[in-house]
C-alpha cells in the first residue's frame, strides 16, 4: 500500500507512458560524464526519469566542490541514480533507496557509471519511507534526496525517517521542484522545521526549485 500511494504522487496520465521506451543521456558534473538510462514506462513512473531537481542537487555539489570522501552516504528516492552516483564517484560509500521495483535501474546505472574499483562503494536496497527505515542505521554523515516531497498526506513519513537515518548529526541536501498544488513549501517551512534546524541554499527561478541543508535539531537527536 505504502508503494502505490508514493507512486500515484503525481496526477496520473494515461498518455504519459503510453510508449514505454528507453533513453540514455549524458551529464557532466566534477570532471565526471556519466551516461544514465532513463525508462519511460508504466511499471517504473515517476522514478524511471531524471529530474531536474537532482541535476540542480548535483550541480549545487559541482559548485561548491562538495567532496563525500570516506563518507558515508544515503539518497532516498534514488530513482536513476544519478545523484547517489555523482557522490559515489566524490569520494563517498552509498546506499541508494528506492521501493523495489526501481532498483534495478539504479543498479544498472551503477554499473555503466561505476569503476570497478569503487563498485564496493555502493549498494542497493529498498526502503519505504516511516516502515523500514529502521533496518537502516542512524549513522550517515549525508542524506540526499531530490523531488522527494509532493504528497502531504504522508509528510510525516519522510520526517520520521530522516530523524531516524540522521540520529548522529548527518548533513541532509534536498533538492525540490516547488509545486503549488502538493503544498511543497509547507514541508520545509512548517515541518521540517519542527525537527530540523533547515536553510534554503539555493533558488531557481526559472525551474522553480529550492535546495535545502538541514541539520536535526539537537533536542531531538536520538529519538525517533
Amino acid at each position: 500500500m505504502m508503494e502505490e500511494h508514493l507512486f500515484s504522487a503525481f496526477p496520473k496520465d494515461d498518455d504519459l507512458f503510453a510508449d514505454c521506451y528507453t533513453e540514455e543521456r549524458t551529464y557532466e558534473f566534477c570532471g565526471h560524464v556519466l551516461k544514465i538510462t532513463q525508462s519511460f514506462s508504466t511499471d517504473l513512473g515517476v522514478a524511471g526519469s531524471v529530474w531536474d531537481s537532482a541535476l540542480a542537487l548535483c550541480r549545487y555539489f559541482a559548485e561548491q566542490k562538495i567532496s563525500f570522501r570516506r563518507r558515508k552516504v544515503i539518497e532516498l528516492g534514488a530513482g536513476t541514480g544519478i545523484v547517489g552516483i555523482l557522490a559515489v564517484l566524490l569520494g563517498g560509500d552509498v546506499t541508494f533507496t528506492d521501493l523495489p521495483r526501481a532498483l534495478k535501474e539504479i543498479e544498472s546505472n551503477i554499473s555503466v557509471n561505476v569503476p570497478s574499483s569503487c563498485i564496493h562503494c555502493s549498494r542497493v536496497r529498498a526502503l519505504s519511507w516511516g516502515h523500514n527505515h529502521t533496518w537502516f542505521p542512524g549513522d550517515y554523515d549525508f542524506v540526499l534526496g531530490s523531488d522527494i516531497v509532493y504528497l502531504p498526506e504522508i509528510y510525516p513519513l519522510p520526517v520520521r525517517t530522516l530523524r531516524h537515518l540522521s540520529a548522529q548529526s548527518a548533513t541532509v541536501y534536498l533538492s525540490s521542484k516547488m509545486r503549488r498544488e502538493h503544498r511543497t513549501i509547507s514541508f520545509y517551512e512548517e515541518i521540517l522545521p519542527q525537527h530540523f534546524q533547515c536553510r534554503l541554499l539555493h533558488r531557481n527561478e526559472e525551474q522553480n526549485i529550492n535546495l535545502y541543508k538541514a541539520t536535526q535539531q539537537e533536542h531531538h537527536a536520538g529519538r525517533h
